[in-house]
């Protein structure tokens, strides 16, 4: 075997080897990113999804950021369950005025009912702000009349039903991130998931 011969080998050998290694490493992060970013509850998820028009990726990001898929996840504030839901907003949301099931607090940790009232008041909050899933995310976390405020003023607002700036830091953070949990789901399990 010629000099040039082993060398084309050696060569070609390494490629093979980087490659390999290469797609080990990209495989493991995948594995990593899918532990992070898992597909808990699938069942009731596909049910408020289709029950609410509310997009599956949406849904899984909004439980990723909120509580981790935490059921019992309690914030310093008094949100609780899955999608951290404050207990005023769920005695509305299940009053006459909206679904109309009078439930009680405490079902706020079953993750059936927090799942699909998070979904409702996601879904409600997207349609009361002109179809827009970033200013309903901020209405989600920094409160609807917040938003209803921010978007009357030239200061936050581009006057068409578009935020701007967000003058609370928490909600600007809670909105990218979000986004970033949507991205993730949509790159690991596809669109929609």
């Amino acid at each position: 075997m010629s000099t040039q011969t082993k060398r084309i080998l050696a060569l070609l050998i390494v490629l093979a080897l980087s490659i390999g290694i290469g797609v080990a490493v990209n495989e493991l992060w995948n594995f990593i990113d899918r532990k992070i970013h898992p597909l808990s509850y699938e069942e009731i998820i596909s049910n408020a999804s289709e029950e609410f028009d509310v997009p599956k990726n949406v849904i899984y990001a909004t439980i990723k950021v909120e509580s981790g898929f935490d059921a019992l996840a309690m914030s310093s504030k008094g949100a609780s369950g899955l999608m951290q839901m404050m207990p005023s907003t769920f005695e509305w949301l299940t009053g006459d005025e909206h679904l109309g099931e009078h439930l009680p607090q405490r079902k706020l940790n079953d993750p059936e009912v927090s799942i699909r009232y998070g979904t409702y008041y996601l879904s409600y909050l997207y349609k009361k702000f002109d179809y827009n899933w970033d200013t309903a995310f901020a209405a989600y976390n920094g409160g609807e009349g917040n938003v209803a405020k921010w978007l009357n003023d030239p200061k936050y607002s581009d006057g068409k039903g578009n935020l701007t700036d967000i003058p609370f830091e928490e909600t600007e953070k809670y909105v990218k991130k979000i986004n970033r949990a949507i991205e993730a789901y949509d790159k690991l399990y596809g669109e929609n998931t």
